[in-house]
C-alpha cells in the first residue's frame, strides 16, 4: 500500500457521538533508532506488546454547527484535551501538531469539535513512556470515526490506517495498535512489513512466548534527558548509523526464527545486545548522552549473575532511559519475582516495580 490509500472519501454523515479505546504500551526487542522524514523509520523492528501498562482515551465528537455554542467559521482544529478529567493545556500543543499532520488522510477532522479526555493505568511520572499508548488510543479513536463516516472499511484497512495514523504522532505508536508481537518497518523476511504501519508477527509464536512477562523497575521516574525526536535525528550523521541499520536487519532474521522455535538462549542473546546497542548509539553520537544510570548498570549486573548461577532464562532490555524491562517466560515467574524482590527493588526509585506481560493491543470500550 501507498500513503495516498489512506486518504479518506466518505459518504455518510454523522452529527455527534462518542468512543473509547485503550492502547497498550510496547517494548521494542529490537530497536528502531534514528528516521526518515514522514515518521519513517531507518530500520525495521519488533516488538512485545504489553497488557497492563495502557492509555484509555475516550474521544467525543459534534458537528460544527450543530450546536450554535460551536464556532463553525473558524478554519482550525476544534478541540479540548483533559487528562484525568482535567484540562492539560501543555499537551494541546502535540495533538496540534498530530492533526496537521494528518488532516490529508482525515479530511473530515475539521469538520469537528472534539472532547479528548485521556488517561494512563500507569503513573504519570513512572517514568514509562506514554507517547506510543497515548497516540495510538487516539488514532484508533479517530478511525472509529471514520469507520462511522464509511461503514464498508474492512477490519484490516481499519488496523492498517490507526497504526498509520499512529505512527505520525509518535513511531512506536504504530506497533501499538493490534497484536501480541508486532512488526515495523520494511523486511525481507516477514512477508507484508511495511514503514507505512505495524503488522502482527506473521508466523506461529512458539509456546515459550506465549504470556511472556515483563517486569519494569523504575530506576528513575524522572523527564528524559534527550526526547526522543533529538536522539533519533543524531543517527543522521553518526559514524556507525549504516552498521546498525545492518545489524536490526540481521537481528530481526535471527529474533524471527527464535520467536519460531523457541530458542530462549538465542532469544537472550539478541535482546539484550539490542539494548546495550541502543544505548551505544547515544553514548557515540554528537552530542552523548549516558541514560543509562549507577542503579541501571547494578540490575544488569545482578540479572547476569542471577541467571548464570540459577540458568533461569530471565533477560533485561532497555528503552531510552534508565528503567529496565526484566523479561521471563511465565513458568519462571515466582523465581523470578522473588529474585526481584529479594536483589533488585533496592535499585529501584521508592521501590517501585510495574509486572506486566504480552496483551493483544487496543480494546474498544465504547461505541457510541
Amino acid at each position: 500500500m501507498s500513503e495516498k490509500d489512506f486518504i479518506a472519501h466518505h459518504q455518510a454523515s454523522i452529527e455527534n457521538g462518542n468512543f473509547q479505546w485503550s492502547a497498550p504500551s510496547n517494548i521494542a526487542l529490537v530497536k528502531y533508532w534514528g528516521k526518515k522524514d514522514k515518521q519513517i523509520p531507518a530500520n525495521p523492528s519488533i516488538s512485545f506488546t504489553l497488557n497492563n501498562c495502557k492509555t484509555i482515551t475516550k474521544l467525543a465528537f459534534v458537528k460544527r454547527g450543530f450546536s450554535t455554542a460551536l464556532d463553525v467559521t473558524s478554519s482550525d482544529f476544534s478541540f479540548d484535551l483533559l487528562f484525568e478529567g482535567k484540562p492539560k493545556e501543555n499537551f494541546k500543543p502535540k495533538i496540534q501538531k498530530f492533526f496537521e499532520r494528518i488532516e490529508i488522510y482525515c479530511p473530515y477532522l475539521k469538520d469537528y469539535h472534539f472532547t479528548i479526555d485521556t488517561e494512563n493505568t500507569f503513573p504519570h511520572s513512572s517514568g514509562i513512556a506514554s507517547s506510543a499508548s497515548a497516540m495510538a488510543a487516539l488514532a484508533i479513536n479517530i478511525m472509529s470515526l471514520e469507520k462511522a463516516l464509511n461503514p464498508a472499511m474492512t477490519e484490516d484497512f481499519f488496523c492498517q490506517k490507526a497504526s498509520f495514523l499512529a505512527r505520525l504522532g509518535s513511531g512506536s505508536a504504530c506497533r501499538s495498535v493490534k497484536g501480541s508481537v508486532v512488526v515495523w518497518g520494511n523486511h525481507v523476511e516477514i512477508n507484508d512489513s511495511s514503514d507505512l504501519f505495524g503488522i502482527e508477527f506473521p508466523s506461529q509464536l512458539h509456546a515459550n512466548f506465549k504470556n511472556y512477562q515483563d517486569t519494569i523497575l523504575l530506576v528513575d521516574k524522572g523527564e528524559k534527558q534527550v526526547s526522543s525526536t533529538v536522539g533519533h535525528d543524531l543517527m543522521h550523521n553518526h559514524p556507525f548509523a549504516e552498521q546498525r541499520f545492518a545489524q536490526a536487519h540481521q537481528n530481526l532474521s535471527a529474533i524471527k526464527t527464535v520467536l519460531e522455535n523457541g530458542n530462549l538462549e538465542e532469544f537472550i542473546k539478541i535482546v539484550e545486545s539490542e539494548a546495550l546497542t541502543l544505548h551505544a548509539m547515544m553514548m557515540t553520537s554528537l552530542p552523548y548522552f549516558i541514560l543509562m544510570k549507577p542503579n541501571t548498570l547494578e540490575i544488569i549486573n545482578k540479572i547476569w549473575k542471577f541467571r548464570n548461577e540459577t540458568k533461569t532464562p530471565v533477560c533485561f532490555t532497555l528503552d531510552a532511559g534508565a528503567n529496565v524491562h526484566v523479561l521471563y517466560p511465565e513458568n519462571v515467574r515466582e523465581n523470578v519475582l522473588q529474585f526481584i524482590k529479594d536483589e533488585l527493588v533496592g535499585y529501584c526509585q521508592n521501590g517501585n516495580y510495574i509486572c506486566d506481560a504480552i496483551g493483544n493491543g487496543s480494546q474498544l470500550i465504547i461505541d457510541n
